[in-house]
């Protein structure tokens, strides 16, 4: 359930006691909190876990079956707006919260939960956050996978690593449906997904040109494949790349079987026909985590940062890396220029993987 935080927010809650959870503000990470919420639903079975979250990243959490309530934060990114937040916190105060498990590390979001008088505030110290927080952890030496990362956080702060299952996300058949039939995508036949973007920079974007030689080699392989190109307006000239490197002279072409869907798609839908997806090529991206705990397919390319850190989790899932000498480097531009770790990284090595990924779907 999504709502606008306001007065009327806090009637009809009964009295409970509530968990909030304040969202990272990327995707990726709102996604591989999703254990963190599921430890804390054993913990406590009859306590609704409210998402405080930015709207950009909402619609992940809608998709977790463990949160009662989205609210949709209205702050401006990067500003530190002290009265927004003292007047949001008064509001949260009404709601009546156990306890706040604050997931950013700065401190303009460790202040709403004290200010809204939350008596339990969890979280790693991050910007020196001493008060605010008051059950503080302090991440390992090196840095543990954040899946790991998020959910230390539902543990005392000097308890060992514990076991979690993979992130998981969920979609209705209703939304499934629905989110094709916009896109003009057949339910009957094969639908592989291409997510070619990626925030970070242009050094985690596998080629255009890898993805239409990975394309061309699907459909030859089954000329019913349907390909849906996937990412934000900011993706769309990625898309368009890979969509006009596509032959369209071939029989498979780049006509109906081809969906430049970039920009074209809420989250909400995008989730959607990932959920449907017989299976999914992404950059390390918040679309590849999305596939992931959907449990789809899933190929996740890597080039400048590390395949053991944030990897794929679904029960079939290949992340693809050529672990260079010079790799992880963690850059957003190659800083040596040639950007071998994506460039050498060709569409026969992912056919490989993905080659018996479509065969299986076809069983």
């Amino acid at each position: 359930m999504s709502a606008d935080l306001n007065p009327d927010l806090s009637s009809d809650l009964g009295g409970a006691a509530r968990t909030l959870v304040i969202s990272p503000n990327w995707i990726g990470d709102a996604v591989m909190a999703q254990p963190l919420l599921r430890q804390l639903k054993a913990a406590h079975p009859g306590r609704a876990i409210d998402v405080l979250a930015p709207p950009s990243v909402a619609p992940v959490w809608r998709a977790m079956a463990e949160v009662d309530s989205v609210l949709e934060t209205p702050f401006r990114h990067g500003a530190l707006q002290l009265r927004e937040r003292w007047k949001y916190a008064r509001v949260l105060r009404a709601r009546g919260y156990a306890d706040a498990y604050v997931l950013p590390n700065t401190l303009k979001y460790a202040l709403i939960p004290w200010l809204a008088g939350i008596a339990l505030r969890i979280g790693y110290k991050g910007e020196q956050r001493y008060g605010l927080i008051n059950r503080m952890h302090h991440d390992s030496v090196p840095p543990r996978p954040m899946v790991a990362f998020y959910a230390a956080l539902a543990h005392a702060p000097q308890a060992g690593l514990a076991a979690c299952l993979p992130p998981r996300l969920q979609a209705s058949g209703v939304q499934i449906a629905a989110a094709n039939a916009r896109a003009g995508i057949a339910l009957g036949r094969p639908l592989l997904v291409f997510a070619p973007g990626a925030e970070f920079g242009a050094a985690k974007r596998w080629p255009a040109r890898h993805f239409a030689a990975l394309a061309r080699t699907a459909f030859e392989a089954d000329p019913r494949t349907q390909l849906a190109l996937l990412g934000s307006p900011k993706d769309k000239p990625a898309c368009n790349d890979i969509a006009a490197l596509i032959d369209p002279g071939s029989d498979f072409g780049a006509g109906a079987a081809v969906f430049n869907l970039a920009g074209a798609t809420s989250l909400d839908e995008a989730i959607a026909l990932l959920a449907r997806a017989d299976a999914v090529v992404a950059n390390d991206s918040g679309l590849m985590h999305i596939a992931s705990a959907l449990n789809r397919p899933v190929i996740a390319l890597y080039g400048p940062t590390d395949p053991e850190h944030a990897p794929p989790l679904s029960d079939v899932a290949a992340a693809l890396s050529l672990r260079l000498a010079c790799a992880p480097c963690r850059q957003r531009a190659c800083p040596l220029g040639h950007h071998h770790c994506m460039e050498q990284l060709d569409s026969v090595v992912a056919w490989h993987a993905l080659r018996p990924m479509l065969a299986a779907s076809k069983v």
